[in-house]
């Protein structure tokens, strides 16, 4: 009896994960991931960076929003809805 053999190629095909936030036009991501992404593109071609920091980083921002009191109003606000209004809660 005749035997036959099977001959399978497997591909790997490597993937990179870039993990970013959406701000408006803008995407903030983690310097790993902007390097690696560089590093992809140099692959390919020259690439020249041009490095532009903020003077004061988001971070920064919210903190000096949430310590600075210009929401305190919202303290004293009644609540809109309350627990009773829920047609369905989750957990």
């Amino acid at each position: 009896m005749p035997v036959a053999f099977l001959m399978v190629k497997y591909r790997v095909i490597a993937m990179t994960i870039v993990h970013a936030k959406l701000s408006g036009n803008k995407v903030v991501l983690p310097r790993e991931d902007f390097e690696r992404l560089v590093n992809l593109a140099r692959q390919s071609e020259p690439v020249e960076l041009e490095y532009s920091e903020d003077a004061q980083p988001i971070e920064g921002i919210l903190q000096l929003a949430e310590q600075g009191g210009s929401f305190d109003w919202l303290a004293e606000e009644p609540d809109l809805y309350c627990i009773e209004d829920l047609k369905e809660r989750y957990r």
